[in-house]
């Protein structure tokens, strides 16, 4: 019987998972300090974030979501896609996403790929609580993009196994702008009892476990809430926040004095109410979090 061949010897460091993280702000780079024995590459548009990127032991590549030129190089690169990188700033629709998808899938390496979207998809569900089979119904430009890019994604999985994380506001102590003190400092309002919205919130390093578990775990086609187990509202978060910090409470308002005092970038938040509920997280990616719910964030 003739002797087989001995499998080409590759070095470790080929060895090791490729992840290609795009869009690697704050959260990516969480992801980044928990993967060390990854291969690790970021794309970033932005040349001041070179370093900050190397630092991480990471290799930066530049390149541009809107400049589909700028992309050629990802091909082939990463057995593994973590999609961070936010759409444009108008329309309804993600180019950015499209142009990635279109990039990664001109090479065979791609295995999965994990998108971070918004549970602004949804809209308001009037505090409704409800799982990932709720239909989508977004109100607004910036949902309709985020609904588009699932859409891409969803078609990308066709071929790949493609897992959609739908994320609430994400907080934490050390994280920039991620803490309510800042907020709370300016006496910003907050709306009355009666007019005020349930939120969701997931803090940002149980978010980067939910990302590498969903690398690791995520199912073809699935659609994961990435979100703690918080049941407040808004209001409620705030005076939370208020009380842990040794601040003053803010002030509340009616719905109908709200625009007098907050940004339409604040009202369309306060326009939306549901619950979130993560049993997926919890069974399917085995998430367990760190910060069950805001108040052992806050603390933290």
């Amino acid at each position: 019987m003739p002797l087989r061949s001995p499998a080409p010897f590759k070095p470790a460091i080929f060895r090791r998972k490729r992840l290609l993280i795009v869009g690697c702000g704050d959260v990516g780079l969480r992801v980044a300090r928990a993967l060390p024995h990854w291969r690790l590459r970021a794309l970033t548009s932005d040349a001041s974030r070179l370093p900050t990127l190397r630092e991480a032991g990471i290799t930066a590549l530049q390149g541009n979501l809107d400049q589909s030129n700028t992309l050629r190089r990802l091909t082939g690169l990463a057995m593994a896609v973590l999609h961070l990188a936010p759409p444009p700033g108008q329309g309804q629709q993600d180019p950015r996403t499209a142009a990635l998808l279109h990039q990664l899938t001109r090479g065979t390496t791609v295995q999965r790929l994990v998108y971070a979207s918004t549970s602004g998809v949804y809209g308001d569900a009037a505090g409704a609580r409800f799982d990932e089979t709720r239909t989508v119904a977004p109100a607004n430009d910036r949902a309709h993009r985020r609904v588009h890019a699932e859409h891409l994604v969803r078609r990308f999985g066709l071929q790949h196994t493609a897992c959609i994380l739908r994320i609430p506001g994400i907080y934490a102590t050390d994280r920039p702008g991620g803490h309510p003190r800042e907020r709370l400092a300016r006496g910003t309002p907050v709306l009355t009892a009666e007019d005020d919205v349930y939120t969701n919130h997931i803090h940002a390093d149980d978010l980067a476990r939910t990302c590498i578990a969903a690398l690791l775990r995520g199912r073809a086609q699935r659609v994961i809430h990435a979100s703690d187990d918080t049941e407040l509202k808004m209001g409620d978060y705030f005076d939370l926040a208020a009380d842990l910090c040794g601040l003053t409470r803010p002030p509340r308002v009616a719905r109908s004095q709200a625009a007098q005092h907050l940004s339409a970038m604040q009202l369309s938040f306060m326009s939306e109410s549901r619950r979130l509920i993560n049993q997926r997280l919890k069974t399917e990616l085995k998430v367990t979090l760190r910060y069950p719910t805001v108040r052992e964030g806050l603390l933290a």
